[in-house]
């Protein structure tokens, strides 16, 4: 909802238009959306107050309050005394919310949203309808085919017009929609920023329908002729750019304007850049998913999904819709989600995404979709998750969001779109099949498509290199190809499932420790697994040994845990080994191969190629069937 006027941006912020030099940018989304269906008053939705005289409540309000009613048999109703009055609760979408992702594919001629150009209050107000039946408004037969509005602010864009818009007479009529002339907020009258002294809110919307400072309705034939109703709030078809929606008339073909929101969704928490540490606590209980959606025309928001294996299987969470629908079934809020997941789930994903169903069974695209305004961007909202280290020995998965609100920089958005522009990309990253302007030939598998082959004919384990030790690359993002073993022994690519064996040799290098702490896990939660764990763990220096005290723990606490560290440089006082794995640390810390062991690894190719492998065989461990490379 922007266009370039003067060498200004603006943008119709819940239906009026407001300098965006002077104003603020949409809020961060964040955790505590859940918690509140209404927005507080302070971060709602607004950005400049007026300066055409409706800046102040205390001045003279006859002039406003003088509201003119064209094309109808009667003039000027008095809204408070003469008509009954519904006050009831309403999402408002701005309808370039989350136009900031498409901002990063390619810039829209509108400026950055992210995904909280959204606020829900509460609206009191005469019903629309009561006020044109009053005035007498005329029969379709008669003309009366559109009903228009015009707000109060004279605009520097379009030729200097008041903003102004029009919805159909059949809508404007309809008492399920529950439209209204609203003159008080949240229990107090409208302030400027929210409309003053009248504003349209026409629910299931997008907010620039509602007219702010509303001055005149007109009843007309036409629909309004107003500039910003033909250049603005249009959702144009991908390849139209400014240029061609000039030239070729865009703007004004009917099909392409926006009236109701369509499905949307948005994950709130976790939060941009949250850190959950992995420890023993924290992987003992199951960590909160949460988000809000919406959906437009009243229709219920019936299903909001869950996927952590980019689309290939999904979870449906627990909605909570606060409101209660009108007589006529409609819903005007959003909604909240939550999904309770395994932080060990986590581990293994690289994103969450959302996606919601409404009852008309409508949902969203998994795929952004670009077009010139930016506009009703609902595609999958998709977190990033990336390992990281918060504190010393520890080790924790931070949340990356697409975007980050206004001009701020960041989201891995913005990040993906910096390694294409540079070229700067390892040969070994797979490139995500979410982002849209990335290539995305390489051959990728979904876990579900893993979880195929987790039997002793055909197992694939995923490995994840990290740059520890034996000279691995620095991303903690690279992902190892996919390695085929045939005639293995059956393991568990899910945490919880057995693996059979008696003896485990587990050799890790830096944050190749996160699978084998999965297993180890897995196994010490069941009583009945007497399954013995022999750990070497590798790291360039002491400092950088990750999840030490719970695997110190361990040890301490269960007499089949064994854990010994190898470090590249070591302090004085050091009491393990000091160097790269070599044959004899493996001979002396992890059990020779039987019938009754399995090795497991996950670090570095170079320390696996050159250090466990070779050194595994020496030990009488057949490399095919015995050892799993993570």
């Amino acid at each position: 909802m922007a266009a370039s006027v003067d060498n200004r941006q603006f943008t119709h912020l819940n239906g009026v238009v407001h300098s965006f030099k002077t104003g603020r940018s949409d809020s961060p989304v964040r955790n505590g959306h859940q918690n509140n269906m209404f927005t507080p008053k302070k971060p709602i939705l607004i950005t400049k107050e007026p300066d055409d005289g409706c800046s102040s409540e205390d001045e003279d309000e006859n002039e406003y309050r003088e509201m003119i009613v064209k094309g109808t048999k009667e003039l000027e109703p008095s809204l408070v005394n003469d008509f009954p009055a519904r006050e009831f609760p309403v999402t408002l979408v701005c309808a370039g919310n989350r136009r900031k992702e498409q901002n990063m594919v390619k810039q829209t001629v509108g400026f950055n949203w992210g995904a909280a150009g959204v606020s829900t209050s509460v609206w009191r107000g005469v019903p629309l309808y009561h006020i044109l039946k009053r005035c007498g408004v005329y029969s379709r037969k008669n003309g009366a085919l559109n009903v228009c509005f015009e707000g109060a602010e004279d605009l520097p864009g379009g030729g200097g017009s008041k903003y102004g818009t029009s919805i159909k007479k059949e809508f404007a009529m309809d008492p399920s929609r529950d439209i209204i002339l609203a003159y008080m907020h949240n229990g107090e009258r409208l302030t400027p920023d929210h409309g003053f002294p009248v504003r349209v809110i026409i629910p299931g919307f997008i907010g620039g329908r509602m007219v702010k400072w509303l001055k005149r309705i007109i009843v007309t034939t036409k629909e309004s002729d107003n500039h910003y109703h033909f250049k603005d709030n249009r959702v144009l078809p991908s390849h139209v750019d400014s240029e061609l929606a000039n030239s070729e008339a865009w703007w004004y073909k009917p099909e392409y304007i926006i009236n109701e929101l369509n499905i949307n969704s948005v994950i709130t928490t976790p939060c941009h850049e949250e850190i959950l540490p992995i420890n023993a606590w924290t992987t003992q209980r199951p960590y909160t998913l949460r988000g809000y959606s919406y959906s437009g025309g009243g229709k219920k928001v019936t299903r909001v999904e869950i996927t952590m294996d980019g689309g290939e299987s999904w979870h449906v969470c627990v909605l909570d819709h606060p409101e209660k629908p009108n007589k006529y079934g409609k819903h005007w809020c959003w909604c909240f989600w939550s999904l309770e997941v395994e932080v060990l789930d986590l581990l293994s994903a690289k994103e969450i995404a959302v996606r919601a169903w409404d009852e008309t069974l409508n949902t969203q695209p998994e795929k952004l979709i670009w077009n010139v305004m930016g506009m009703m961007n609902n595609c999958w909202f998709r977190v990033k998750t990336n390992m990281c280290k918060p504190h010393k020995g520890e080790i924790g998965i931070v949340f990356e969001h697409p975007t980050l609100p206004g001009n701020q920089a960041g989201g891995w958005m913005a990040r993906e779109r910096h390694l294409e522009k540079s070229g700067d990309t390892a040969p070994s990253l797979k490139k995500s099949v979410s982002t849209p302007f990335m290539n995305t030939s390489s051959k990728t598998f979904s876990l579900s498509e893993v979880q195929k082959h987790n039997h002793a004919e055909s197992a694939w384990i995923i490995s994840s290199p990290n740059n520890s030790v034996h000279g691995a690359s620095s991303s903690l993002s690279l992902l190892a190809p996919i390695k085929e073993i045939v005639n293995t022994r059956s393991v568990a690519l899910v945490p919880r499932e057995k693996i059979p064996c008696k003896l485990l040799a587990m050799i890790a290098g830096g944050t190749g420790i996160t699978p084998i702490y999965q297993v180890m896990q897995a196994i010490l939660k069941d009583p009945e697994d007497e399954t013995e764990m022999h750990v070497v763990y590798a790291n360039r220096t002491e400092d950088d040994i990750l999840l030490r005290e719970e695997l110190d723990t361990w040890v301490a606490e269960n007499e089949r845990v064994k854990v010994w560290y190898v470090v590249e440089i070591a302090k004085e006082g050091w009491q393990y080994s000091k160097g790269f794995i070599t044959e004899d640390i493996l001979r002396a810390h992890v059990p020779e191969g039987s019938v009754d062991s399995l090795a497991l690894t996950c670090g570095p190719p170079p320390m696996i190629q050159f250090a466990v492998q070779p050194n595994l065989e020496k030990m009488n461990y057949d490399i095919k069937k015995q050892l799993l490379v993570f």
